[in-house]
């Protein structure tokens, strides 16, 4: 396994704060030259630390009002139910993250919508249908306090 060093997490740190920086200016700040930034930066894609790069959009001025975590009971556990599942999932734009949970749910969603009546259209067209799912349960954001998708990175 690659072990990071300073300079990796220090690049890291700032390419999470900043996808747009161009190499001239992150090797500017890492006071190294360009060529064995561009390098470094490079080895951190290719060994997957840096997996993508992508804008943070504002849901709300999007017109998605709803943020709702829903928490999903299956009956069946089978192979096959669960990739129909999975796969239902990760084709809805509604949901942003998907997660196989302990405890009583089995599966814990983000969801959004646009506001309350597309949100239950969701829940009765999409996720009542889901197969294997016996249970929902929904709980909606009142206030968001905090939204990042920022590791630390140490």
């Amino acid at each position: 396994m690659y072990r990071l060093d300073k300079t990796d997490t220090l690049i890291l740190k700032r390419m999470q704060e900043d996808g747009r920086l161009s190499n001239a200016k992150l090797s500017g700040e890492l006071a190294m030259s360009e060529t064995p930034c561009w390098r470094r930066l490079k080895r951190l894609e290719e060994l997957g630390y840096i997996q993508s790069y992508q804008a943070n959009l504002d849901r709300r001025k999007l017109g998605l009002g709803v943020l709702a975590f829903v928490q999903l009971t299956c009956t069946q556990h089978d192979r096959e139910t669960t990739r129909a599942f999975e796969d239902i999932v990760e084709a809805s734009d509604y949901v942003l993250s998907c997660h196989n949970t302990t405890g009583e749910a089995d599966f814990l969603l983000q969801v959004v919508a646009k506001d309350l009546d597309d949100y239950s259209r969701f829940v009765d067209e999409e996720l009542r249908k889901l197969p294997g799912v016996s249970g929902i349960r929904s709980n909606i954001s009142l206030r968001e306090l905090k939204s990042s998708s920022r590791l630390p990175v140490v």
